[in-house]
Formats: C-alpha cells, sequence, structure tokens
C-alpha cells in the first residue's frame, strides 16, 4: 500500500520536517555526484553492525546517526520521503519542534541498534531513514487512530485508492515488517533492514505515549 495524504491539517508549519526533508535530498544529490566514491562514501558513513560491536569507536558510534540521513537509490529516498512527508507533520505538530528533533534522532538510532543486534556480524552498511520514519509512524497512530490515509492499494494488476482508518494502515505495514523481518533472522544481511522498521516504530510509540492526553482541535471525519 502506497499513503498518499492524510486528512488532518497541521496547526503550525512543519520546519523541522522540512528541514529533515531538505537535509536527505542534500546529501542524496551529493551521493550521486560521488560517482566511483559512493560505494567508499556509504562504507565510512553507513552503520556497519560488525564495526558497531567489534570496533567499538567514536567512529562507529557516529555512524548510528550518520546513515540516518544516507540513501542507496532514487526509489530508497523517495519511499522514506514519502512517508515521511505524509505523517510527520501532525507528529511534529503534537510533540513540538524541539522535541521531534530529539524523537526522530533517537527512534533512528534506536532503529539502527536493534537491525545491528539481529545481524552483529554483518559487514553490509545499514543506510536510510526507515527507522527514525518508522518511530514517526509509530507516534502518529498513536495520536491520531482516527486519521484516515488515503492509499493507494494494489491487486493483482489493478489500483484501487481508498481512505484507511491509520489504525488500519499502520497495523497493516507494521505487520508486514514483522512477517518478514523475522523471516529474515539468520540471513547474512543486505535489502531491507526490518527490525530497523520494527525497533523504530515501537520506540516511536513508547516516546509518544506522554503527549497522548494533549489535544488540540483536530477535524476528524469519522465514519
Amino acid at each position: 500500500m502506497i499513503p498518499l495524504k492524510d486528512d488532518i491539517r497541521s496547526a503550525s508549519r512543519p520546519i523541522i520536517t522540512y528541514i529533515i526533508l531538505g537535509l536527505n535530498i542534500i546529501v542524496f544529490l551529493y551521493e550521486l555526484s560521488l560517482g566511483q566514491h559512493l560505494n567508499n562514501f556509504i562504507r565510512q558513513f553507513g552503520a556497519i553492525p560488525f564495526n558497531i560491536f567489534h570496533q567499538a569507536g567514536l567512529s562507529s558510534y557516529a555512524t548510528l546517526f550518520s546513515s540516518i540521513f544516507i540513501h542507496a537509490n532514487l526509489m530508497h529516498i523517495l519511499g522514506n520521503m514519502l512517508f515521511l512527508w505524509i505523517f510527520a507533520d501532525n507528529v511534529e505538530d503534537r510533540l513540538g519542534h524541539i522535541k521531534f528533533i530529539f524523537f526522530y534522532l533517537v527512534c533512528g538510532i534506536t532503529g539502527t541498534l536493534l537491525h545491528a543486534i539481529t545481524a552483529p556480524n554483518s559487514t553490509i552498511p545499514m543506510v536510510g531513514a526507515s527507522g527514525a520514519i518508522s518511530g514517526v509512524l509509530g507516534a502518529y497512530v498513536l495520536l491520531f487512530p482516527k486519521a484516515r490515509i488515503l492509499a493507494l492499494i494494489p491487486f493483482f494488476i489493478f489500483f484501487r485508492i481508498t481512505y484507511l482508518p491509520s489504525i488500519i494502515f499502520l497495523g497493516i505495514w507494521f505487520l508486514f515488517q514483522f512477517l518478514f523481518g523475522v523471516s529474515s533472522i539468520g540471513g547474512r544481511g543486505g535489502g531491507v533492514a526490518y527490525f530497523a522498521h520494527i525497533g523504530g516504530f515501537i520506540i516511536g510509540l513508547l516516546l509518544a505515549l506522554p503527549f497522548r492526553k494533549k489535544r488540540k482541535n483536530y477535524e476528524y471525519q469519522i465514519y
């Protein structure tokens, strides 16, 4: 399922979300300029589980942060930025700008660490904002369970566009991450880091708990 938009307008301008979007795009454009040096860049700034656990040092720990702003290819960054664009503004609005910065980084680092724990000997760099954005999704489903998500749903060769409650849309999304994550245990690494999604989602949900009662006057269309 591909989200197209939600039906909640944020009460404030999501400045931090815009900045995060801009940073990811700038870094990706820089990656495109590297040419044959791109692999060296990813190995230097991507989070490599083996280095984190077996070559512990400031540079290895720093990759838990830097890897959040690096993407492997165009589809990778487009997918992540789409989810960030749709879901982050309302979460930032509820948490506040400064708290959202720390929330985003904590979710991203936690997601990366959980992935590393499941494959501690992997030498494949992990890159992408998926862990942090998964945290945004976890917070969103807790804070806005009645929001509606306009989704593009593939059905064999056909597609349907329909509204789904956020708790259904994101519940299905998390279920798939969990199932694919469990099936990937024991693998060599590589591909999608599903446990980064799972870890980010869970920590995002937990961090959002104190803000659950901080309600604003959002317009819901309940059906």
